[in-house]
């Protein structure tokens, strides 16, 4: 029963969010549809990744744990540098082997 109920609405899920991210992506820059929505989806997931710190970091000052904060924030720096700027961790990551191995 539910994993009829599941793949009936599935489908209906991704025809409705293709319908609400097309008008977007298509008018964003032309023919290039996939890297539009891409973006799109990345903004969003920025947003979203923002407002979960924001919450957990909300949480640990309510507790007065600061130091666990402090450390919180670094790891989602951290994260969000690795996962948000791939280019930038790679041309770190150059920069660094540089230095080592000459």
């Amino acid at each position: 029963m539910i994993r009829r109920i599941a793949f009936t609405i599935a489908p209906a899920i991704v025809v409705a969010l293709m319908l609400w991210l097309a008008p977007d992506a298509m008018a964003a820059g032309g023919n290039d549809v996939g890297q539009n929505i891409g973006s799109l989806l990345r903004h969003y997931a920025a947003q979203i990744y923002g407002g979960i710190i924001a919450i957990v970091g909300l949480i640990f000052l309510l507790n007065r744990r600061y130091t666990d904060l402090a450390l919180f924030f670094l790891a989602a720096v951290l994260v969000a540098w690795l996962v948000f700027s791939p280019d930038q961790v790679a041309d770190a990551a150059r920069g660094i082997g540089d230095q080592i191995l000459p």
